[in-house]
């Protein structure tokens, strides 16, 4: 997994709430082989009308934001179904962060593990920043997860993020690596278990 320690990049407001699992990656498409083509399909139905056409007014169709890697949001993101799909189509379509006053628990949970930052903002600060963004879109935002900021013109912001997600992804950590690191310290604990209850190991 690649480390996450800061971004400086366009980013696409998308001012809508309780965008789910099945708007960001409809389930249709879970079939679809990863990594392939999950990046074309991400939000296909709020992004394209009936006949398959991209939506001109979708703010990533728009010609500024086709190549944003930061997304700013509305509440309760990736809410819905535990779809780890979702996060992978995000991913390969170049989004690395994901701005929002709120996320779906699980959403957030696959965030971290495929590198992908989930960053919790205020909403005020959010509806800021996406007016900023309207107001000129080609403007670049930069996010440092070792500050836990947003910075935008003159503008910084603080975000949340719980500690051991923020470890992971600094680190560039799976669950494996994160369990890994403790290594020296379960090698310690299973010596001194082994000395003080020698009786429950198995003889030989």
């Amino acid at each position: 997994m690649d480390k996450f320690t800061r971004l400086i990049a366009k980013a696409c407001p998308l001012d809508l709430p309780n965008i789910n699992t099945d708007q960001i990656l409809p389930a249709r498409f879970l079939k679809v082989r990863r990594p392939a083509e999950l990046g074309s399909m991400l939000f296909y139905d709020i992004r394209r009308d009936a006949a398959g056409a991209e939506r001109p007014d979708f703010p990533l169709n728009q010609p500024v934001w086709q190549d944003a890697e930061i997304l700013v949001a509305g509440p309760n993101f990736g809410g819905g179904s535990s779809r780890e799909a979702a996060v992978y189509a995000l991913y390969q379509a170049g989004i690395r962060c994901v701005i929002a006053p709120s996320f779906g628990d699980i959403f957030a949970e696959n965030a971290v593990k495929n590198g992908l930052l989930a960053a919790i903002l205020r909403e005020t600060a959010v509806i800021e920043l996406s007016a900023a963004l309207s107001a000129e879109p080609a403007r670049l935002l930069t996010v440092d997860l070792e500050k836990m900021t947003v910075a935008c013109g003159k503008r910084t912001f603080n975000f949340d993020i719980d500690a051991v997600s923020r470890n992971q992804l600094l680190n560039g950590w799976d669950d494996v690596d994160l369990t890994e690191s403790y290594k020296d310290r379960i090698a310690a604990f299973k010596a001194a278990d082994a000395a003080r209850r020698s009786w429950a190991r198995p003889k030989d």
